[in-house]
C-alpha cells in the first residue's frame, strides 16, 4: 500500500509526506514512550525522510529538464518566425507574382505583386483561399480580356482542366494592352507554386517585329514582281485584285487604269478579249470558269494569240487561302526560233536522207569495186600459180643437170624468187578471200592434238637450221574453229617467231580461261615496240626495213588478223623489247562433237533447204528499221515479206495465199494489234510458225507473255548474231519440199 498517490504532482507528494513526517514525529516525541513499538516507528520515519529526500532531487531533476525543453521550444519557435519572414521578404522581393497551395490546393501564401493586374481581386486574397475560387474571381475580373467567342465560365473551365498537368504555361491578356504569363509548377510534397510575369514588353516588341516583318516581305514582294520578266496578277478568294506588275498590263495591253485594288478578274479579262485568240476557243469559257471556282484551283496552262503578232503562255494555280496566282509569258520569241528550228530540221532532214542515198550508192559501188577486186585478185592468183608452177619444175630439172657452180648459183636464186612470187601470191589470195563477204568457214570440233602435231613436223625443221630451241605443250582439248585458217594463223605467228628470233627458243601452248582456251606463241626475239604493236598488222608493213624478201612479204600478220577477226577469235599481243614476244589467240572450247552451223549466214546456202531460200516475214512500222531489215536478210539470200502493221499483214499474206517459214514482228506496231497478238491471229490461221518479237520493251509481263507462247524476243538495237541464230533455227525446223 502506498503512502502517496503517484498520479500527483511532485509538490503534491511532497506536501503529503511532509505531513505524513510531522505527524509520526508527534507520535514519536509525545506517544506512549513506554510503548514497544516505538523505536519501530521511529525507524520508519527515517525511511520516510529518506524517500522524501529522493524524491526532492528527482522533483528539481525534472523541472531542470523541463526548463531546457520550455527553452529549446521558445528558440524553435523564434527560428520558425524568423525563416518565415524570411521566407515571406524572399518571396516579396521576386519581381513576379508568387503564389503557393498546398496539396489540397488551399492557398499558402503570397506575395503583394500576385494579381497586381486584377486588382479587383486582391482584397479577397488571403491564406486558406482554394484554388477553385482563386480561379473563380480572376474569371469575374473586369480586368481579365476574353478571346472572342470566350465566356467567363468557359475560361475558368479550361484554367481548372489545364490545372491537372504538373506543368501550366500561358499567357493572359488584361486591360491596357498589358499582357502576363502565368506558369505553374508541382512542389515535390503536391503543392503549386504560381508565377505571374509581365511580358508586355516581349509581346509589343514580337509584334512589331512582325508588322515590321510583313511591311519587308510586302516591299520584297513588290520589287520581285516588278523585277520579273513575266507578267503577274495575284487575286484573293472572290476573285478580286489584290497585287500586281506593270507587265501584266503590257503584256495583256489592258491600260493601267483598269489596274486597281479589288478590280474583278472578269472586268480585267473582258478588256483584252477583242485582241486575244484562244486556241482552242473552248480555253476561253474553262478559264473563265477556272477563275469563278469556289473550291482550291488546280493548275492551268494554256496559250494565246495576241494581235496575230505575239505568242503568250498563260500559267495560272489556286493558293491555301482559296486565291490564285496568273502568270503570262511572252513566247513569241520561242515560239518563232522553234519555227524556223522546225523548218531548218526538216531541211536537214532532206539533206541527210539525200547524202544518205547518196552514201548508199557510193557504199554500194565501193563494195561492188571490192566484190570485184577480190574476184580479180582470186582469178589472176590461180591463174598465175599454174605457170609459176611449170617454171619451178623447169628450173629444178635444169638444177638436176647443171654441172657449173654459177650457173646453179644463179638457178638457186631464181628458184628462191619463184617460190617467194608463189607466197606472195598465195597470201593475196588468202586476204582476198577474207575480204570478200561469201567467205564461208568450216566451224566445227577440231582436235588441237592433231594440229599441233603437223605443225611441230614442219616448223622443226625451220627452228632446227637456226639453232632454236621449238617447244609445243601437247593438249588434249577440242575447240570450235575452222581448222584450215586456225592452222594457218599459227603456222604464220611461228615462222614469224623463228624467222625474228636470232637465239633462244619458241614457245607453243595454251592456257585454259573458263569456256575459252588462249594459244600462246611466246618467243625471245628482239620484242616490239608499243608504238609500232598496231602497225604490225597492216599489209606489206616490216619493222626490219633491211631483211629481202626471203624473210617475210609482211602479210602474215595481216591475215592473222583479218582471220581472228572474221572467226572472232580475239587476237592479243604482248611485247618487250629486247626481251621477245608473245602473239595470243583465244578460241572457244567445244561443247559437242558435231560439226556447228556458222553464226552469221554470208549466202543463200545457209539460210536454204535444196536450194529453195528461207521466206521470212518481218512486221515493223518504223520504215527505216523495216528497210534495214529488209536488205540485212535479203544479203543473206532470204526472201522476205515486210509489213508496217498487224492489218497489212494479214491482208498480204491473204493476198498470196502462201505461208512464211519465219515470223519476225515488232511488237508495238501503231493503233492496231501488238506483236504477239499478230502471232495468235496468224497461229490461229496456218499454225504453229517459228517466231521472235523485236521491241525496246524490257518490261517483265512482254517476257512473261513470249514465254507464255513458247516464242523468242530479240531487245532492240537488235544483235546481228542473235537475228542469224534464230534464222538458222527457223531453216531447219523447215519441212523439206
Amino acid at each position: 500500500m502506498m503512502l502517496v498517490n503517484p498520479n500527483d504532482s511532485l509538490e503534491r507528494q511532497n506536501e503529503k509526506l511532509l505531513r505524513i513526517a510531522e505527524s509520526l514525529m508527534r507520535r514519536v516525541e509525545y506517544g506512549n514512550s513506554t510503548s514497544n513499538d516505538a523505536y519501530a516507528h521511529f525507524e520508519r520515519s527515517a525511511l520516510l525522510e529518506k524517500m522524501v529526500q529522493q524524491r526532492t532531487l528527482d522533483f528539481e531533476r525534472t523541472l531542470d529538464l523541463l526548463h531546457e525543453s520550455n527553452n529549446q521550444l521558445a528558440k524553435a519557435h523564434r527560428e520558425t518566425e524568423t525563416a518565415r519572414r524570411n521566407l515571406a521578404d524572399a518571396i516579396e522581393t521576386v519581381r513576379e507574382g508568387f503564389a503557393l497551395f498546398d496539396p489540397d490546393d488551399i492557398l499558402v501564401m503570397c506575395n503583394s505583386r500576385f494579381c497586381r493586374g486584377f486588382r479587383d481581386t486582391v482584397p479577397r486574397l488571403r491564406a486558406g483561399l482554394p484554388f477553385r475560387e482563386y480561379v473563380d474571381l480572376v474569371s469575374r475580373s473586369k480586368h481579365l480580356q476574353l478571346p472572342a467567342d470566350d465566356t467567363h465560365a468557359t475560361w475558368a473551365a479550361r484554367r481548372i482542366r489545364r490545372h491537372q498537368d504538373r506543368h501550366v504555361m500561358f499567357n493572359v491578356e488584361i486591360a491596357g494592352d498589358r499582357w502576363l504569363q502565368v506558369s505553374e509548377h508541382r512542389t515535390a510534397n503536391g503543392g503549386t507554386v504560381i508565377l505571374q510575369t509581365d511580358v508586355t514588353e516581349i509581346i509589343r516588341l514580337e509584334r512589331q517585329e512582325r508588322n515590321r516583318l510583313k511591311d519587308k516581305q510586302a516591299r520584297m514582294i513588290r520589287a520581285t514582281l516588278d523585277h520579273l520578266d513575266q507578267g503577274v496578277c495575284i487575286f484573293d478568294e472572290n476573285a478580286r485584285l489584290l497585287t500586281w506588275n506593270a507587265k501584266i498590263g503590257d503584256l495583256l495591253g489592258i491600260p493601267t487604269v483598269h489596274w486597281r485594288l479589288g478590280a474583278s478578274f472578269r472586268g480585267l479579262l473582258e478588256q483584252s478579249l477583242d485582241d486575244l485568240a484562244f486556241s482552242p476557243a473552248s480555253d476561253r469559257a474553262m478559264f473563265l470558269d477556272w477563275s469563278a471556282e469556289t473550291g482550291t484551283r488546280g493548275p492551268i496552262s494554256f496559250e494565246i494569240r495576241r494581235n496575230d503578232r505575239q505568242t503568250l503562255r498563260i500559267f495560272g494555280r489556286g493558293m491555301p487561302d482559296l486565291g490564285f496566282v496568273m502568270s503570262c509569258t511572252d513566247m513569241t520569241a520561242e515560239r518563232e526560233a522553234a519555227r524556223q528550228l522546225h523548218e531548218l530540221n526538216e531541211a536537214l532532214e532532206q539533206r541527210v536522207l539525200e547524202r544518205t542515198l547518196e552514201l548508199e550508192d557510193a557504199l554500194n559501188a565501193a563494195e561492188r569495186a571490192n566484190a570485184s577486186k577480190s574476184r580479180f585478185v582470186a582469178a589472176a592468183s590461180h591463174d598465175l600459180l599454174q605457170p609459176l608452177t611449170a617454171a619451178k619444175l623447169f628450173v629444178s630439172s635444169l638444177t638436176d643437170r647443171c654441172q657449173d657452180e654459177d650457173s646453179a648459183r644463179v638457178l638457186a636464186k631464181t628458184e628462191s624468187a619463184l617460190i617467194s612470187a608463189e607466197q606472195i601470191i598465195d597470201a593475196l589470195l588468202d586476204i582476198s578471200k577474207l575480204d570478200s563477204d561469201g567467205l564461208k568457214f568450216d566451224v566445227r570440233p577440231v582436235p588441237l592434238r592433231d594440229l599441233l602435231s603437223t605443225l611441230r613436223d614442219e616448223m622443226e625443221v625451220l627452228a632446227n637450221r637456226k639453232g632454236l630451241d621449238l617447244r609445243i605443250v601437247d593438249t588434249g582439248l577440242v575447240v570450235e574453229t575452222d581448222p584450215g585458217y586456225l592452222r594457218r594463223v599459227l603456222q604464220n605467228l611461228m615462222g614469224n617467231a623463228i624467222r625474228y628470233t636470232q637465239s633462244g627458243r619458241v614457245l607453243v601452248g595454251g592456257r585454259r580461261d573458263g569456256k575459252s582456251l588462249r594459244l600462246e606463241v611466246w618467243d625471245t626475239g628482239p620484242g616490239i615496240a608499243e608504238e609500232d604493236q598496231s602497225a604490225i598488222f597492216e599489209e606489206f608493213r616490216r619493222l626490219d626495213k633491211t631483211a629481202g624478201v626471203s624473210e617475210g612479204l609482211g602479210l602474215g600478220l595481216a591475215i592473222v588478223e583479218r582471220a581472228c577477226t572474221r572467226l572472232g577469235h580475239p587476237l592479243e599481243l604482248r611485247s618487250i623489247p629486247g626481251k621477245g614476244s608473245c602473239f595470243m589467240v583465244t578460241v572457244p572450247i567445244a561443247s559437242r562433237t558435231e560439226p556447228k552451223r556458222p553464226d552469221v549466214p554470208r549466202d543463200s546456202h545457209d539460210l536454204s533447204i535444196e536450194g529453195s531460200p528461207l521466206l521470212v516475214m518481218a512486221v515493223e512500222n518504223d520504215p527505216p528499221l523495216r528497210r534495214a531489215i529488209t536488205i540485212l536478210l535479203e544479203s543473206w539470200g532470204i526472201e522476205v515479206l515486210v509489213a508496217g502493221s498487224g492489218e497489212e499483214a494479214l491482208e498480204l499474206l491473204d493476198d498470196l495465199g502462201i505461208v512464211p517459214d519465219a515470223l519476225l514482228l515488232d511488237q508495238q506496231l501503231g493503233a492496231g494489234m501488238t506483236g504477239t497478238e499478230l502471232y495468235e491471229h496468224l497461229t490461229a490461221q496456218y499454225g504453229l510458225l517459228p517466231c521472235s518479237i523485236a521491241s525496246a520493251d524490257r518490261s517483265q509481263e512482254l517476257r512473261d507473255t513470249c514465254d507464255h507462247l513458247g516464242i523468242g524476243l530479240m531487245l532492240k538495237p537488235i544483235d546481228r548474231q542473235q537475228l542469224a541464230s534464230f534464222l538458222s533455227q527457223a531453216s531447219t525446223m523447215r519441212p523439206s519440199s
